[in-house]
């Protein structure tokens, strides 16, 4: 389940990213789209980041070494 959540994340991340690109060539700068797609994606990104922690933090996410 926790996999599940943070491939979710980084799904929407991913795709409030390419709006962002998306409304950067359309709107020409007229609009607020973009602002607001990279926002929601810098708030994704750190809210995903704070879950982590979190998960550490409570034992739910057990870190590991790379390859080892």
């Amino acid at each position: 389940m926790k996999t599940l959540i943070i491939v979710a994340f980084l799904a929407l991340i991913l795709w409030n990213l390419g709006a962002g690109l998306y409304y950067m060539l359309v709107d020409r700068g007229t609009t607020r789209r973009t602002v607001n797609a990279l926002t929601r994606r810098i708030a994704l990104s750190v809210a995903l980041i704070v879950l982590v922690v979190v998960g550490i933090v409570t034992g739910v996410i057990q870190p590991h070494d790379i390859g080892g």
